[in-house]
């Protein structure tokens, strides 16, 4: 009786097992297309690949995802009922997207073994901003075609006018020009040299007695304030310093593999 009891436990568990399977199969795969699985790992791919090109995952992502998944399996079933995958055509195309997925890989593996120290970026960060001491100037300017028209501006501020005020009638500096001609706080070097020569001899306050021309037409240039160069704090240039030392370290890496390879091949870049 004993016997027969556990042999009837045991057909009720096989039976129960048997009909379980489909559901963990099913649990595995996003569907049946034509009678064959397409499995979640390729759903799950494609969502990492939107993930690292920097889309947010959302549920209507994962469902468009889904969608793609299935469509792509109906479609790729139809390609190879017409022998797409025979021609010689597909097989070149897949040489070069087996090379370039390979080369992906490669660099993302370099990548994640080569990441960038916070000691890499502090030292990088020191390097710009010893380079970046100096004197920023804050000046207005007007720019006018002639020089005559500059000079009769000239005059019209001697004369008690509003610099800002003609700034903004007169002015062909657009971006200036309706700010009253503020060109903010920058550095001598980032404006052409007659102009910078112009602005450094001044004092606080004065203006171009003068005309300045330069290859835009004629500046009339007020000097409004100067301060020590300033320099960003280390934590908010820290992501874009390491970005850029990464690119830096990837693009050694791929010289350095083209230098070492034994090739005939005669690079247009050396």
């Amino acid at each position: 009786m004993i016997r027969k009891t556990f042999a009837a436990r045991a057909a009720v568990a096989a039976a129960a097992a048997a009909l379980l399977l489909p559901l963990a199969v099913q649990a595995q795969n996003i569907a049946i297309v034509n009678g064959k699985a397409v499995p979640k790992a390729r759903l799950t791919l494609l969502v990492d690949q939107a993930k690292r090109a920097g889309q947010q995952v959302t549920p209507e992502l994962e469902a468009q995802a889904k969608d793609q998944v299935v469509l792509r399996e109906i479609f790729a079933q139809e390609a190879e009922k017409r022998g797409i995958a025979a021609s010689a055509d597909y097989k070149a195309q897949m040489e070069l997207a087996r090379q370039s997925i390979m080369i992906r890989e490669l660099f993302e593996d370099f990548k994640k073994k080569n990441p960038v120290s916070d000691a890499e970026a502090r030292a990088e960060y020191d390097k710009f901003k010893a380079q970046a001491t100096g004197t920023e100037y804050r000046a207005r300017h007007i720019l006018v075609e002639g020089e005559e028209d500059a000079k009769a501006l000239i005059a019209q501020i001697k004369a008690g006018a509003k610099f800002e005020d003609l700034a903004k009638a007169k002015s062909k500096d657009p971006g200036s020009g309706e700010n009253g001609g503020d060109l903010d706080f920058a550095k001598p070097e980032n404006y052409v040299p007659e102009f910078s020569k112009a602005m450094t001899a001044l004092k606080k306050g004065e203006m171009t007695e003068t005309p300045v021309k330069s290859q835009f037409g004629y500046h009339i240039i007020r000097l409004d304030d100067t301060r020590d160069a300033q320099f960003p704090d280390f934590e908010g240039v820290k992501g874009q310093i390491q970005q850029r030392l990464a690119q830096n370290k990837l693009q050694k890496f791929q010289d350095d593999l083209r230098k070492g390879a034994k090739t005939d091949y005669k690079f247009a870049a050396q």
